[in-house]
């Protein structure tokens, strides 16, 4: 079987989405452009809009990209209360984001959106991460935690994170970015935008590349972004995107075993491992003004994304010898007569979602309602094709090569929200309710003549609800509940062999958060939330309880409580400094007080499964989460900002094992602290502007995951760069 033929298409591609767009045209004849923006799918909105959602949120400025000049997303995300968002390869290609203590492998709890829209490739059906677009592409981070989050879905067990891309600019203009650094660091960045006729476009351009944190580990993106929006009239609003991303790195899925940690803590046995992907995405948004009062907003959308990952070794427990690799011979042959493992995966989504938002009133009652319905079609074609050599890509004939798995997955979604937020003087409720509907198929196509094939179906009803109480012109209380829900992957719920439906319910939890949120006076806000999610059923990896698989198990009972709160200052603001010079300090700590197991529990981990957990820590479920920044600012030109970030320690199974393990997946991971540094320059007599950025300035030697063996944390990287706009 030739790797050429390694996917077999799934079809309807281009019908599907011609009916998408079909859906949304609209005549052109008495068009006539006006200045205003045009009407995106709002999360939170500008950041004023914080003072009247009924729940936590909260957002990462330009201005605070800019300042800390993050070069990944976990850098930027990590400002934001009660997240935890962990590394991987340092480039933060594959985010692992969790919120409140749950999982943060692959951001599985997480529904990432991109103005307004799904960006993950598979967010029903298989919602793990790995391709994410460069932190440049966007221009601020919304996060939402609350009950507001049941407009979005279908994943309401953690939270929302939506990246906002800038607006089209009315003028032609600008900006290129050089930048270059420590560990092969390299990136070029342009934005260029403006009118084309009567339309407005943008346009961005990134290339990237790192020798990434270990050793034989090069990575190379490059990503296009084309944004166009057009006004029809007063009244009639189209913004289409179209992307293209692309990876091709020298990147291995393998952690360290313990020895191999001590021996050489950045050191990659697996040089000839490869990851190669390339995503297309696209969407067309219509917003129809119907009146001061009635907005509709319909989006169709797809993606298309398709990645290799070929590797010697999928975790440090699985290395080479006789059993799984008979031409091998262990090791010492890894370069040479071992083969290895292709995982080749195609990914196909389409999604068709409408939304209508009303204003009105009862009496004194203000109402403003939203209403949506959405279509959501995902198609996988996955493979394992097992080689015979390190740089083989093709079926290998020896045992245990050729063709593993040959796999087509399917889903289709309905889903649909109701929310209405009822105002009366300070005092607002906001209640509201969201339906998904699920059905899963699973076609097993190892044998051809005899496919295994399955479906199984998943409905749910999510509530929700949300109180706010305005205390002051910019100070509100709010109080929230809503039910969380995360869908089961196809392969957890349909087994492989058989096609009978295996049962693994839906994660649900019942989420409640009371909080305070505004300025406290003029250039001091403050937000601070209590936090309470009880889960009858949290899925967790199997890694993280201990095992090798990627499978994932029922934890049961669990909760998780906690306190999250941000504090921000500037005494420019507070009127306490002129002349453009700035002293700020921002700060955002978490405590997640409770991540335990409840109920009768027992462990996963291999050979001590009559172990009791219950009222154990959760793996990967750190107690301290802060991040404190102090900056100044130099009039014109330009600024300094310190960074302190601590993550506290934490467990990796769930029997709460403090000694390392020998294949390196269990063990404490001891707190760790980093410090930043960063210098903007840019000077009203300079053409260009410049910064340098140290990140980890002391350093420190930290582990940040043991899920697939020990990775590393990033060393000390410094990183300088000019701008130039124009």
């Amino acid at each position: 079987m030739s790797v050429i033929m390694k996917k077999i298409k799934l079809g309807k591609s281009a019908n599907l989405l011609s009916l998408g767009l079909s859906v949304l045209a609209i005549p052109t004849h008495a068009l006539a452009s006006h200045a205003t923006s045009v009407e995106t799918v709002i999360v939170i909105g500008p950041k004023s809009g914080l003072r009247t959602i009924a729940g936590s949120g909260s957002t990462v400025e330009q201005q605070d990209l800019l300042r800390a000049r993050v070069v990944s997303v976990n850098e930027a995300l990590r400002q934001v209360p009660g997240i935890y968002a962990r590394d991987e390869e340092g480039l933060g290609l594959r985010p692992n984001i969790g919120m409140r203590g749950l999982s943060p492998t692959r951001s599985t709890k997480i529904l990432l959106l991109e103005d307004g829209l799904p960006l993950s490739f598979a967010p029903y059906g298989d919602n793990a991460t790995y391709y994410h677009p460069p932190i440049r592409r966007f221009a601020r981070i919304e996060v939402l935690k609350g009950a507001s989050q049941i407009r979005f879905g279908p994943n309401t067990v953690g939270g929302v994170i939506n990246y906002v891309t800038p607006p089209a600019p009315e003028t032609f203009q600008g900006q290129v970015g050089f930048a270059f650094g420590s560990d092969g660091y390299k990136e070029t960045d342009l934005n260029l935008g403006g009118p084309i006729g009567e339309m407005r476009a943008l346009f961005h351009a990134n290339a990237t590349q790192s020798d990434g944190v270990r050793d034989h580990q090069a990575l190379k993106i490059n990503d296009l972004y084309l944004k166009i929006e057009r006004s029809l009239g007063a009244t009639h609003d189209l913004t289409f995107r179209l992307s293209r991303y692309q990876e091709d790195s020298q990147i291995t899925y393998s952690g360290l075993t313990t020895a191999e940690y001590l021996a050489n803590a950045r050191q990659n046995p697996f040089v000839n491992d490869g990851f190669k992907a390339i995503r297309y995405g696209t969407s067309l948004l219509w917003s129809w003004t119907i009146s001061q009062d009635v907005i509709l907003k319909t989006s169709g959308s797809f993606s298309w994304f398709d990645r290799d990952w070929w590797r010697q070794s999928s975790n440090s427990g699985q290395r080479p010898n006789d059993a799984s690799d008979p031409i091998c011979l262990g090791m010492a042959n890894l370069l040479t007569t071992c083969g290895n493992e292709g995982r080749l995966r195609e990914y196909h989504t389409y999604g068709l979602e409408t939304r209508l938002s009303h204003k009105a009133a009862l009496g004194a009652v203000q109402l403003e309602s939203e209403m949506g319905l959405r279509y959501s079609d995902e198609r996988q074609n996955r493979l394992q094709v097992n080689s015979d050599t390190p740089t083989g890509r093709t079926p290998g004939t020896s045992l245990n090569a050729g063709v593993r798995e040959n796999n087509l997955r399917y889903v289709q979604a309905w889903s649909g929200f109701l929310t209405t937020k009822a105002s009366l003087g300070p005092l607002a409720i906001s209640p509201g309710v969201r339906l998904e509907h699920i059905d899963l198929r699973r076609v097993n196509r190892l044998n051809p003549l005899a496919p295994v094939q399955g479906k199984d179906t998943v409905e749910e009803v999510i509530p929700g609800i949300g109180i706010t109480y305005r205390l002051g012109p910019k100070f509100i209380a709010y109080a929230g509940g809503h039910k969380g829900f995360s869908p089961p992957r196809v392969e957890d719920t349909i087994n492989n062999t058989t096609g009978a439906s295996i049962n693994l319910d839906a994660e649900t939890s019942t989420n409640w958060e009371v909080g305070l949120r505004g300025d406290v006076r003029p250039g001091v806000s403050m937000d601070i939330t209590w936090f309470s999610m009880d889960f009858e059923n949290q899925i967790i990896p199997t890694s993280v309880a201990g095992g090798v698989g990627a499978t994932l198990t029922s934890a049961g009972a669990t909760l998780h409580q906690g306190i999250e709160a941000s504090l921000r200052g500037s005494f420019a603001d507070m009127g306490l400094m002129e002349g453009g010079r700035d002293l700020y300090v921002r700060s955002a700590v978490t405590l997640v007080d409770e991540a335990r197991f409840q109920g009768t529990r027992f462990s996963n981990v291999a050979g001590f499964g009559s172990r009791p957990v219950t009222g154990n820590r959760l793996p990967y479920a750190p107690r301290w989460l802060i991040n404190l920044a102090v900056g100044y600012v130099f009039g014109t030109a330009g600024d300094m900002q310190v960074e302190y970030v601590r993550t506290g320690e934490m467990f990796t199974d769930d029997l709460n094992s403090v000694a390392p393990s020998a294949d390196g997946q269990r063990g404490l991971i001891k707190a760790a602290d980093n410090w930043n540094m960063t210098f903007n320059l840019h000077p009203q007599n300079w053409p260009f502007g410049a910064y340098i950025a140290i990140k980890n300035a002391t350093d420190a030697r930290t582990i940040v995951d043991r899920s697939r063996g020990i990775l590393p944390g990033a060393p000390r990287q410094v990183q300088v760069g000019i701008t130039k706009p124009f």
